[in-house]
């Protein structure tokens, strides 16, 4: 039995302040209770229609009250929008979607129930279940809101329809989630590998974790990162895919209309929420929220050119920065020019700490590769905790796959020694001589760069032969004349006379006391 009704137009509508950013509520949807109080028999379903157009400069996010009554086993909502046609240049209609429960809107999550952002056109909630991106849990009578995020509006508005179906019956047990180990079999103090950006079907990729998890292997990574946009819904489903050979670790990309940030490594089943913008003064509230959470804040590719996707929140609350994200490019270059500038104002003084640069493939589908680029750490075992120390200690390198890897050292005149991420204590003008290794870079140069710039450069690397794609670089400086050294290793520029894309990259050694 299905009783079907359809509401066309806007409807009533409210304008109110959620923090510091506007949000639009619509008039709403009701789904009235029988005259006896009773609900329909288990079964039943009852299906509501509401179309709507949003216009040019519409708030970030708009949501629709859907009054759901006693004795409801299932939330379903479809939705759909219409593209325009716009002239070259001009931006199209795109339209995501989430949904709140009974317990509110307000920021800090507390009733978000899942998100899909455009990746879906339809998702339903029951106690028992729920599509990807959405939370199971019980379906309690209230108001409950379907949450629009209108990313994109063209100049002549963005009409959609949303359908309401209410499945009723009694409801079946919600199941105790299980989460994924947070240690693994390590090998003791070690480099360990691994990828902090992918995403499942979850949010919006195409690979279930267990194929993630697959490809991780062959990767050759030891730890991965679930970090699906704006959604922790995934974090019941990685343990079947861990085990003594990959540490998995819980996280989520908060996708803001300013920029993407990565939780890294959180309490299984933490949420983040993402409403919010740079001007609203909020990130520092949600970036201690992650920390609260035992996760790191990771800034994802500070200067994609997608839109939202170019970071605005500034450093100040970052554990370390995603500077490589996928295959190399433009955007990644001038993350790296951006990211050296913040280690040149950390040796200039005034009180600025460094932060760790790290690498990820941000994967969502083929033929996006997991573990291209991948962030090499060394950890005291193969636990959560001591990634995430490696990796905000800046104990790492970036290497493009398995096959790159790398030693880089700095020694003193008496025997001082230190490693990548750490600092050499010595006098300004003792001599400092810096040592690079390399393996599997065939056709590469080798590049040390300083607060002064790249000082130094070698020939290529043997392409084929005995030592094919392995070689070394001593290079002698003091601190007076460099205050850090880092590493790259480059392969050969597409067009002369521009850098060329990176194979690996370490962060630095600091030289001085």
């Amino acid at each position: 039995m299905c009783d079907d009704h359809t509401t066309t137009g806007l409807g009533r509508r409210a304008l109110f302040v959620t923090g510091a950013a506007t949000a639009l509520t619509l008039g709403g949807v009701s789904f009235a209770s029988a005259a006896d109080g009773r609900p329909p028999a288990d079964g039943t379903q009852t299906t509501r229609t509401l179309k709507g157009t949003l216009p040019p400069g519409a708030p970030d996010y708009v949501y629709v009250p859907v009054e759901v009554p006693h004795g409801v086993r299932e939330f379903r909502v479809s939705y759909t929008y219409t593209k325009a046609t716009v002239p070259a240049g001009t931006q199209n209609n795109a339209l995501d979607i989430g949904v709140f429960d009974e317990r509110g809107t307000a920021l800090g999550g507390q009733g978000f129930r899942g998100w899909s952002g455009g990746a879906r056109s339809e998702f339903f909630v029951r106690a028992d279940d729920a599509t990807p991106g959405y939370v199971p849990g019980p379906v309690r009578p209230g108001t409950w809101h379907i949450a629009l995020g209108p990313y994109t509006v063209a100049p002549e508005g963005l009409p959609y329809e949303l359908t309401v179906t209410l499945t009723y019956g009694a409801q079946s047990e919600t199941p105790r989630p299980v989460y994924p180990p947070s240690r693994a079999k390590g090998r003791g103090r070690a480099w360990y590998r691994g990828d902090c950006h992918l995403h499942s079907w979850f949010s919006d990729g195409r690979r279930t974790p267990a194929e993630i998890a697959a490809l991780a292997r062959a990767a050759g990574l030891d730890f991965i990162n679930s970090s699906d946009h704006n959604t922790h819904s995934a974090h019941a489903h990685w343990a079947d895919a861990a085990g003594d050979d990959l540490l998995i670790m819980l996280g989520e990309e908060i996708t803001t209309r300013n920029g993407h940030v990565v939780a890294l490594g959180t309490d299984p089943g933490t949420f983040v929420d993402w409403r919010y913008r740079a001007r609203d003064n909020r990130f520092g509230k949600y970036a201690r929220e992650v920390r609260r959470a035992g996760g790191l804040v990771v800034p994802a590719h500070p200067h994609a050119t997608c839109i939202g996707c170019n970071w605005k929140f500034g450093f100040g609350e970052a554990d370390a920065v995603e500077v490589w994200n996928g295959t190399y490019g433009p955007d990644d270059e001038v993350s790296l020019l951006d990211w050296d500038n913040t280690l040149v104002a950390s040796v200039r003084g005034g009180g600025n700490q460094w932060i760790p640069a790290m690498g990820n493939s941000d994967a969502h589908r083929d033929p996006d590769r997991v573990g291209g680029p991948q962030t090499v750490v060394l950890a005291d075992d193969l636990t959560r905790e001591a990634i995430q120390a490696g990796i905000k200690a800046g104990r790492s390198y970036v290497a493009e796959s398995k096959s790159v890897e790398l030693t880089f050292t700095a020694s003193g005149a008496h025997g001082e020694h230190a490693g990548i991420g750490e600092r050499l204590a010595v006098d300004p003008d003792t001599p400092v001589t810096v040592h690079l290794e390399v393996k599997g870079a065939p056709g590469c140069t080798l590049h040390l760069a300083t607060d002064q710039g790249t000082l130094f450069t070698t020939p290529a690397l043997p392409e084929s032969g005995t030592g094919a794609g392995a070689g070394t670089a001593e290079w002698r400086t003091t601190a007076a004349n460099a205050a850090y050294v880092r590493a790259e290793v480059r392969h050969a520029p597409p067009i002369p006379g521009l850098p060329g894309p990176m194979a690996a990259f370490t962060n630095p050694v600091f030289l001085g006391a």
